[in-house]
């Protein structure tokens, strides 16, 4: 008798247990939905204001510090099958599961699935489920009289527990501390066996691709075989392994180096010709390694996909949501579009996170999205001993099985800066001889990996040299995060160092207006109001926004020049950063700038902010990972031209730079007639010294251009240079798809933006940060929902740029 599957989503109650801080009157049930969360179902039934408005975040805090049970009913009938399981995909925490009275077991673990055999507690007709959820942070405190306290970058027990670590708050997302079934329930009836686990090795030989397959069964597996389909191609085989070869496969590339085909592999458990049980999923071909080759120069980082050394253009990945269930496809499938149209091309899902769930990594799959994969370890010492090792190893276990397939897949990182808190942030001398996860990190996962995943790459940890004998965070070696930048000193220490791949590094600022003002309603609205200093998380933040500007742009006056002013520094310190690392391409391989999304509406250093809209840095990293980057950097006493190509063809033709004063006057010119950089790799050309000397630093800038490309330099920070008041005209046409709004400059127009979420929250410009020399102009494409006229355009907050800042 073939499997079958009961989905035990509707009819679902949520009651209150108490706890500390439990509101007193709440109704005795409410209605539940599973997938879901305590906090969205009190959300839903009016119980609790929203927690991303205000300070309703410290409002709805009892929420967490309660234990709920979730309830329903189900009707079920006998069909014969020899076994029935009860299946939970996700439970956040800390869960007692019962069954028509019967205890079935306990949870401890949000990070892995849980199978529970129930056929013999089963009735025909209606049976009662109930899963009862403690409280994590009750459990915390329990947790805590076991273990002896190890270092924790945030408050909470995340360090102690196999649980989401930003649920307890980090310096960008709320204390907002979830219970409840993340992920489906389902009853599975099954007869003789089933397929427990499948773990395809996909390689290559030659022009053929190989899929061995490994299963594992549950039940009885005498005299049953497996049928084995990938792209045409069917094996038959004994249960256990077998390997199905496919010829000439067509490679999975990442995005901006070709396609990404994908084949569905189907692997069937057979009992004669009775199919039991069945997996499919679909799966790319490519090759994979990581060149940590040492050299002259330490320790590469580099991942060769497909025989090619590929420059990752990267940006780290958080949950999306506080309350995962509301991450739907269509809402991987929106960010990350998000993250391929600004030429990103790796996401690392960061370890105090999720396991995202698998229409991530099928999104990824097709949009040709490179993953670096965290395990869940990050900014703190966790035990290695009581019951935590097995849950640790458990959850990997399943996580890596069930991740494998995909070739968007290219990396395991055991952990977030854990090795590099032991070397630097005093945790030697608070922890003594006790554990702190080194033997998870050098041991435990990378033994996991080699067994269960051998084709791909396993890496200690982020920021990691490769050898404890190697300060982590060395640039020389390995990968490096760059975290005095931001936090101690200003961006134009980025030019420091080259590290080989710089996997963290960033620069705050706050949301979008529209959000903003969406989520946070203080009257007047200031930086410091209450609503918008609660939305923001990192210690001393703001102090930190204005202290970043110093040296670079003028102290803002008014809240409408902070928001514009801390946005424009965020774009211009993440496009300085890279603009150096990727004129260093061949030493350097990758950045990773922290971080393209935001879980819930705050200041940060996310590109894409918690309601899903553009902040300008979104378009810097568009510009600054272009496949084709022109830059202008120093070189020794003097500047060069840069030219990197991502591409696969030559990127070559004349290069011209001109030194201009602001008014246009050209002061000085020079054409090379051929720079040519080689595909994938980066070309220099030293500016002759008379081109480059100027004369007037306030009010000059060399140009470069090459082909459809620009590089611009100032010859110092804005709050030096004379810019001029901006002159313009503008002009709004409508068009099919909304409206044309051109820009024509008569006067140097610096880092033009057009705030159109000003006029409507749901309006939208194609391009932002645009530099207009006098006598260009720029058509920007806008949609919005309603009318645009001339004149709010023209004015701020709508226009802004970097020349109506002098002297504010």
């Amino acid at each position: 008798m073939p499997s079958r599957n009961q989905a035990l989503e509707g009819n679902w109650r949520l009651t209150c247990l108490g706890g500390q801080g439990a509101r007193p009157g709440l109704p005795e049930a409410i209605p539940a939905t599973v997938p879901g969360t305590v906090h969205t179902d009190l959300l839903a039934a009016g119980l609790i204001p929203d927690p991303y408005l205000d300070l309703n975040e410290i409002a709805v805090d009892w929420v967490g510090k309660c234990d709920w049970r979730y309830e329903t009913t189900f009707n079920w009938s006998d069909d014969g099958a020899q076994n029935t399981d009860l299946v939970f995909a996700g439970l956040d925490t800390f869960a007692t599961i019962t069954l028509n009275g019967v205890t079935l077991g306990e949870t401890a673990n949000m990070n892995r699935s849980y199978r529970f055999p129930v056929r013999e507690h089963l009735r025909p007709g209606e049976n009662h489920l109930a899963v009862t959820f403690e409280s994590a942070w009750k459990r915390g405190e329990a947790l805590d009289k076991i273990y002896e306290p190890r270092p924790n970058n945030y408050p909470g027990p995340a360090n102690l527990m196999r649980k989401m670590a930003c649920n307890f708050g980090w310096d960008w997302g709320p204390t907002v501390v979830t219970s409840g079934l993340w992920q489906s329930a389902t009853l599975q009836s099954w007869s003789k066996a089933r397929l427990r686990a499948i773990r395809p090795e996909i390689t290559l030989a030659g022009a053929d691709g190989h899929v061995h397959v490994h299963t594992e069964i549950d039940g009885d597996a005498t005299n049953l075989g497996l049928r084995i389909s990938v792209a045409g191609q069917t094996v038959t085989a004994p249960v256990g392994s077998a390997e199905i070869t496919v010829p000439n496969p067509e490679l999975w590339w990442p995005a901006g180096l070709g396609n990404q085909p994908l084949y569905p592999v189907t692997v069937e458990l057979l009992d004669g010709e009775t199919v039991l049980d069945s997996w499919s999923r679909n799966i790319g071909f490519r090759s994979l390694r990581l060149d940590t080759t040492p050299d002259e120069e330490g320790t590469p980082f580099a991942f060769v996909i497909n025989d090619v050394p590929v420059y990752i253009c990267g940006a780290n990945w958080i949950p999306d949501d506080c309350f995962l269930p509301r991450v739907t496809p269509e809402r991987y499938a929106a960010r990350i579009a998000q993250a391929k149209a600004a030429s990103i091309n790796m996401l690392r899902v960061w370890g105090g996170g999720i396991y995202e769930t698998e229409a991530f990594y099928e999104e990824c799959d097709r949009q040709g999205m490179l993953v670096w994969q965290d395990f869940l370890f990050a900014c703190a010492a966790y035990p290695e001993e009581g019951d935590l090792p097995a849950e640790i190893e458990a959850e990997a276990r399943e996580n890596i099985v069930r991740l494998m397939p995909h070739p968007s897949l290219v990396l395991w990182n055991g952990n977030n800066e854990n090795i590099w808190g032991w070397f630097d942030w005093g945790w030697q001398d608070v922890l003594k001889n006790r554990t702190w996860g080194l033997g998870y990190y050098l041991d435990l996962l990378p033994r996991l990996v080699a067994e269960l995943d051998p084709t791909r790459p396993y890496w200690a940890g982020s920021p990691y040299s490769g050898s404890m004998d190697i300060h982590p965070n060395d640039p020389a070696h390995g990968c490096t995060h760059l975290w005095d930048v931001w936090n101690e000193i200003g961006y134009e220490h980025y030019v420091d160092s080259v590290p080989r791949f710089c996997s963290e590094f960033g620069w705050q600022a706050p949301p979008t207006w529209a959000t903003l003002t969406q989520s946070v309603h203080d009257n007047p609205l200031t930086p410091t109001s209450p609503g918008v200093w609660h939305h923001q998380k990192a210690t001393i933040g703001n102090d930190k926004l204005l202290r970043g500007l110093k040296g670079h742009l003028p102290e803002p006056k008014t809240m409408d020049d902070w928001h514009f002013v801390t946005q424009l520094n965020q774009a211009r310190a993440i496009k300085f950063g890279i603009e150096h690392m990727r004129s260093h391409r061949g030493r350097n391989m990758g950045t990773i700038v922290w971080q393209l999304n935001d879980c819930w509406p705050v200041t940060s250093w996310a590109a894409v902010d918690g309601y899903g809209r553009l902040k300008p840095l979104w378009y810097a990293l568009r510009a600054v990972y272009h496949p084709h980057l022109l830059t202008i950097q120093p070189r020794g006493e003097g500047l060069s031209v840069v030219a990197v190509n991502e591409r696969t063809l030559f990127w070559r033709g004349p290069v011209t730079i001109k030194r201009l004063r602001f008014d246009g006057t050209v002061l000085a010119e020079w054409t090379h007639w051929r720079l040519c950089a080689d595909r994938l790799s980066a070309a220099e050309l030293p500016i002759p010294a008379d081109v480059a000397a100027v004369g007037d630093k306030a009010n000059e800038l060399l140009v470069a251009t090459m082909h459809d490309s620009t590089a611009l330099h100032y010859f110092a920070e804005d709050v030096d240079l004379n810019l001029p008041q901006p002159e313009f005209d503008l002009k709004v046409e409508k068009a099919a798809d909304g409206y044309q709004v051109t820009v024509a400059a008569k006067t140097l127009i610096k880092d033009l933006c057009l705030f159109v979420d000003r006029i409507h929250p749901d309006a939208t410009t194609d391009d932002m940060l645009v530099t207009l020399l006098p006598g260009q102009s720029k058509t920007f494409a806008v949609q919005s929902p309603v009318a645009l006229d001339t004149k709010t355009l023209s004015s701020a907050p709508v226009f802004r740029c970097a020349n109506q800042l002098q002297g504010s």
